[in-house]
């Protein structure tokens, strides 16, 4: 994938998407779960704990993505 992602296969569970942010203090993680749901982990202080999870359908994935990539608009 681009640079400053990196992709880990989790046999039986999905894929795993860990994204350099370009900040020391911040990255955060993605897993994609064979059924569709996507697990948010945000890291800080380079912690091997995540400070936040958030557990997304794939609804609501397509929706963040959306406003991530400014291509949602209001209707």
């Amino acid at each position: 994938m681009g640079q400053g992602v990196h992709v880990q296969e989790l046999p039986g569970m999905g894929k795993r998407y860990d994204i350099e942010l370009g900040r020391s203090d911040q990255r955060i993680s993605v897993v994609v779960r064979a059924g569709g749901m996507r697990d948010l982990y945000v890291f800080d202080d380079r912690s091997s704990e995540p400070a936040a999870v958030i557990e997304l359908s794939d609804e609501e994935a397509r929706k963040v993505g959306a406003v991530l990539s400014s291509t949602y608009f209001e209707g």
